[in-house]
């Protein structure tokens, strides 16, 4: 019995026809979830969708371009925030409890010349609790005397 197991030969053939069958089952069930194909099934893409607080919601699939994009693309903007907050300890004025501020319209004219998404970049610094202050959004001349506050 176990001389017959050993001459068994491998299918190159067997094994290539399994993984082209696999491939053909996906495509099928990939095109009854693509609203443009001729199979959509309406049913089947609303039970396997996503929703608000599921996890993963709102996120590129792993292992996608998508996902190696917006993984580059969120250090890219980290590398910013950390410049930003690095320009405002450089330029600030220290406070009595050792907290760095500088006002608007000083870190505009100093970092426009490095980025022009100013704005932007002290929106994210601050979603991330790295800098504080007052109102929704800054507005250039408007806004130049508004006090950013660095908190870490």
């Amino acid at each position: 019995k176990l001389n017959c197991k050993a001459q068994q030969k491998y299918s190159q053939v067997g094994n290539l026809k399994g993984r082209w069958q696999q491939w053909a089952d996906e495509h099928i069930q990939s095109q009854k979830l693509n609203p443009f194909s001729e199979e959509f099934d309406y049913e089947l893409a609303m039970s396997t969708r996503l929703h608000k607080g599921d996890e993963g919601y709102g996120r590129p699939k792993e292992g996608t371009k998508t996902a190696e994009r917006a993984k580059r693309a969120e250090e890219h903007i980290y590398r910013e925030i950390m410049d930003m907050c690095f320009i405002i300890r450089t330029m600030a004025r220290h406070r009595r409890d050792g907290k760095i501020q500088v006002t608007f319209g000083d870190l505009f004219d100093r970092y426009v010349r490095i980025s022009d998404k100013v704005v932007g970049i002290l929106m994210r610094a601050r979603k991330h609790g790295l800098v504080d202050f007052e109102g929704e959004m800054l507005w250039q001349g408007r806004d130049d005397h508004v006090v950013i506050t660095l908190l870490k």
